[in-house]
């Protein structure tokens, strides 16, 4: 396996992750329920997030919480996206930036959750 190192790599990743997500039976409702048929456009926005983040390459604008502050999601949703994205990428990458978005994504979820129960919105 390799390291993740251009934009291919970064669409397999999101790609393998949101496939995960979108069957789960967890996390599938609630994003195929705020998604619903934008799937190309979502997917669009996180490739061009983890392009900016991983690759250095300024693609996405903006702030990654605002979407999600109105969402019904609480730790155990945040752990089962860690977890569907830890195994994504344990599926297609190794590597040092395939450990940092492990390691980013979790700090992203944490980031999410401390948001989340010190503010109602």
């Amino acid at each position: 396996m390799n390291d993740i190192i251009n934009r291919k790599d970064i669409e397999l990743m999101v790609d393998t992750f949101y496939g995960e997500v979108r069957k789960d039976n967890l996390l599938g409702p609630i994003f195929n329920g705020v998604i619903k048929d934008n799937w190309t456009k979502h997917l669009d926005t996180m490739y061009r997030f983890w392009q900016t983040v991983l690759l250095h390459e300024i693609a996405y604008k903006g702030s990654p919480f605002v979407p999600h502050r109105k969402l019904p999601i609480e730790a155990q949703h945040f752990e089962r996206w860690v977890f569907h994205f830890n195994n994504s990428m344990d599926k297609n990458f190794e590597g040092k930036l395939a450990e940092e978005a492990k390691w980013r994504a979790s700090k992203m979820a944490e980031m999410f959750m401390y948001k989340l129960s010190r503010h109602s919105f």
